[in-house]
């Protein structure tokens, strides 16, 4: 698990601190002698949910203050979201950010999407030991027409504007450059691990890159951004954002940074390179079993980063978990949570009906993958060339080591050896827990 670095948090506060008005220490009590209790409650409600999963919040008083004054005067907040236009396939460690989007949208308030068509020419170096390859315009484009189309799985497309920095950033003249140059300095960005790193270790570090958390931080100033959301990565540059509308004498946005999901395998993040992820878009039947094999001590987790249930009725879920409730049933309800965010009911409970029939009964499930034996095929071993090419299994050697292990089934009997006769007109060839292969044969 990333932390986030505090000396960035520090340093930044302090700067934004200089020229703003500094929050007083009545501010909360102030705030709320102004609204009524009625008011009041659903505010906190807001602050609670707002919370839920968040690795850092910053700060709660600010944000008080300006969800009360959103009331006020009828207006929702602006949530502030960058994309990088590198386009990934969305699993659910990407739809962290863009559930806690989801869950203040569905509190009133509107979210802006900032594809970073400008920036990804630059290249973000957030992170990286080396100047990142910028993107073409081509690339930028298809990349972010691939994550509109993907965003929407989750995010309310009324309640969410997508805008494009090119928008504003190349319209900013030399002497805008200038002035946007003079908000900080150069002491302040070497304070960034990755800039700091690489120039201790005298790599090169490209001018231009100075100015990607600057360019990133001017978005906040255009959109008049009330809050900005991101992971720990993210840090110097979403300060960077609060410390440029102060000095440009806004009011500071709000930074809410998430935490990375673990993935299936409990200890890794999620990621698709590592295998342990589920993806928005898989069949309802095999995001529903995916997570039915979390680990049990992730429970709790998921609830909080990958739903969105209330954290009143999470709490309710934590005590049953410490009175003994088993957490299989807790994970069925999850199962039926998670899958019903990204399909609908009756996908939902087919899903269950599967995982019951397969996987709780041991029974074949009604729709397999299919494939056709070549001819002259006599023994498995025949037919693995087949099954490679078809993607069923990545090579005969992973093949002979799921076999060894006992995880490969030819009609429900444990195979033991490549040499087993296959006879008949049809077989049902089962690998690992969840891959079942209807083999026909033309003989």
């Amino acid at each position: 698990m990333e932390s986030i670095k505090r000396n960035e948090m520090k340093e930044l506060n302090e700067m934004n601190d200089k020229g703003a008005n500094l929050l007083d220490e009545d501010l909360l009590e102030r705030n709320l002698n102004e609204c009524d209790k009625l008011t009041c409650s659903v505010i906190e409600d807001q602050i609670k949910i707002m919370k839920k999963g968040a690795l850092e919040l910053i700060s709660e008083e600010e944000l008080r203050e300006k969800l009360i004054s959103a009331r006020k005067e009828g207006k929702p907040l602006i949530i502030k979201l960058g994309l990088d236009p590198s386009a990934p396939d969305i699993h659910l460690g990407h739809a962290v950010v863009l559930r806690k989007i989801k869950q203040m949208q569905d509190l009133g308030h509107h979210a802006v999407i900032i594809i970073g068509d400008f920036t990804g020419k630059i290249g973000d170096p957030t992170g990286k030991s080396k100047t990142r390859k910028p993107l073409t315009e081509e690339q930028v484009q298809q990349n972010a027409k691939t994550y509109t189309e993907q965003i929407f799985k989750i995010l309310d497309s009324e309640k969410t504007t997508v805008r494009f920095n090119s928008e504003w950033l190349s319209k900013l003249n030399f002497g805008d450059v200038i002035q946007l140059a003079a908000s900080t300095t150069v002491a302040r960005l070497l304070e960034r691990d990755d800039f700091s790193n690489r120039y201790k270790r005298k790599e090169p570090i490209g001018l231009h890159e100075f100015f990607y958390p600057l360019m990133q931080a001017y978005d906040s100033v255009e959109i008049n951004a009330d809050i900005e959301l991101g992971g720990t990565d993210q840090t110097f540059n979403i300060l960077m954002g609060r410390n440029l509308q102060s000095s440009l004498g806004r009011k500071r946005q709000i930074a809410i940074f998430m935490p990375l999901l673990e993935g299936l395998d409990g200890v890794e993040k999620m990621s698709k390179s590592l295998g342990n992820y589920i993806g928005i878009f898989e069949r309802s039947e095999v995001m529903f079993k995916k997570v039915m094999e979390i680990p049990d001590h992730l429970i709790l987790r998921y609830l909080e980063l990958a739903t969105d249930e209330h954290p009143d009725r999470i709490e309710e879920i934590k005590i049953q978990l410490e009175n003994g409730k088993n957490p299989r049933d807790i994970k069925l309800e999850l199962a039926k949570t998670i899958t019903g965010l990204y399909h609908n009911q009756e996908e939902v409970q087919k899903a269950q009906d599967y995982f019951h029939t397969v996987f709780q009964k041991g029974e074949l499930p009604e729709t397999m993958l299919e494939m056709i034996a070549p001819a002259n095929c006599r023994t498995l071993l025949d037919l693995v060339p087949t099954l490679v090419e078809a993607g069923f299994i990545p090579s005969q050697s992973e093949f002979r080591r799921l076999i060894k292990q006992g995880g490969v089934q030819w009609n429900r009997e444990k195979v033991v050896a490549l040499d087993i006769l296959l006879e008949g007109k049809e077989a049902v060839l089962k690998i690992g827990k969840k891959k079942f292969i209807k083999v026909s044969f033309l003989h």
